[in-house]
């Protein structure tokens, strides 16, 4: 039976507080029902299954945008909602120094030191709260060291990005496709105005001399001599960085510990075997998704996907964390195992706009999770706290609670 729109009209009645709360029950139910529908208080078509949103994300009749919530925060060209000469010049500024053999020649000098540090702040302690301690803390200084920024303090880091996140996922429309919270833009203007304070005068300098940095590199590489990109062009894609990239190692570290600490014997297993760490990161970012539903895609031309007609010009927000839950591709998606059969998942997304620091964030997990087993092997999950995860667009733990015996 073909489902109709009078099907979905309990679709009306869902929220931005549902979403953010928990977006499993509702995209259990789109999953089942309409794998590709119009959620309302989105505005916008989701795609909820896994071969909804790869088709979708590597169609040639679908290109990239950024949701309306994403352009009012980044601005634009942001990298994650261009296409044709500006996205390939973006993703040619930033893509050298992630790629594998270039990532290998610096990721552990500059990331074990880090996690290093912030471990030992809290290893004689016996207990610690590892979100705001010591995951969010490594991801932010990591990349934030990467990018030229060591002169701004990893608390800032973090409230930029919990800004920025604020403002990304505040995309709740009503029937004229209106926000229905422009204050809740202001955290994300707040924070844009402080990252150009502190990044324009880096910029200044940069131009004249520049420095093995990322955003150095930016301005610079590919471009003919004398030349320079405008600082108004790289920008967006700065706040990308800011949020999205270091928002996922934090949070993917986080989702991966609680993951494991829901199997003891597991978490043994990696503890006693590190050489398992990359599976159960691996694992970790199918299980909560830390880029949960952040990426969209428009139709170029009428195209039907799932039995439903787009018209040319339709977006469709891809769901990934849903996608990662899909019971179509995995058993029993909402525990966390170890031991599944590796098959692929979409936390990076797919397509040409899947993440190009798929294999730096990989790294910084890996080697901030290292370091934290190596210092407390027999560290416990604080079972008279609870764990609450919050995100529709990006979902991690907002706390995690450990003890251990010193």
């Amino acid at each position: 039976m073909t489902t109709t729109q009078q099907d979905l009209s309990w679709l009306d009645d869902v929220t931005m507080s549902d979403l953010e709360r928990n977006p499993y029950p509702t995209y259990e139910r789109l999953r089942r029902e309409a794998p590709l529908a119009f959620v309302p208080v989105l505005g916008s078509y989701v795609a909820s299954t896994a071969e909804v949103c790869r088709e979708v994300a590597t169609s040639p009749d679908f290109e990239a945008v950024i949701t309306p919530a994403g352009g009012r925060t980044f601005g634009h060209p942001a990298i994650i909602g261009v296409n044709g000469d500006i996205h390939a010049d973006l993703r040619g500024m930033v893509e050298p120094q992630l790629q594998p053999a270039e990532v290998d020649s610096w990721v552990d000098d500059l990331v074990r030191p880090i996690a290093r540090r912030y471990v030992e702040q809290f290893e004689d302690r016996g207990r610690a709260e590892l979100v705001a301690e010591f995951c969010e803390p490594v991801s932010v200084r990591s990349l934030g060291d990467l990018l030229g920024l060591q002169s701004v303090s990893s608390d800032k880091l973090r409230e930029w990005f919990h800004k920025l996140s604020v403002s990304f996922t505040n995309a709740a429309v009503d029937e004229n496709g209106e926000f229905t919270n422009p204050e809740g833009f202001t955290p994300g203007d707040e924070a844009r105005a402080e990252i150009q304070e502190v990044v324009d005068p880096l910029i200044d300098r940069w131009t004249e001399h520049p420095e093995n940095t990322a955003i150095s590199h930016w301005l610079h590489d590919g471009m003919p001599p004398g030349k320079t990109r405008a600082r108004e062009y790289i920008y967006p894609t700065i706040y990308v960085y800011l949020l999205g990239a270091m928002q996922e190692p934090g949070h993917g570290m986080a989702s991966t510990l609680v993951g494991l600490f829901s199997r003891p014997e597991q978490l043994e297993e990696v503890v006693d075997d590190p050489s398992l760490l990359p599976r159960a990161i691996s694992e970790g970012m199918r299980w909560t998704s830390p880029i949960w539903s952040a990426t969209a895609r428009i139709s170029t031309k009428p195209v039907t996907i799932a039995g439903v007609d787009l018209p040319a010009g339709t977006p469709v927000i891809l769901s990934y964390g849903s996608a990662n839950h899909d019971t179509g591709k995995y058993d029993a998606p909402t525990e966390y195992d170890l031991h599944r059969p590796p098959l692929p998942h979409l936390a990076f997304g797919a397509g040409n706009h899947a993440c190009a620091g798929i294999y730096y964030a990989n790294q910084v997990m890996r080697i901030g999770l290292e370091e934290l087993f190596e210092a407390i092997p027999n560290l416990e999950r604080d079972t008279g706290e609870g764990v609450e995860f919050w995100g529709w667009g990006f979902r991690g733990p907002t706390s995690l609670h450990c003890t251990w015996e010193v």
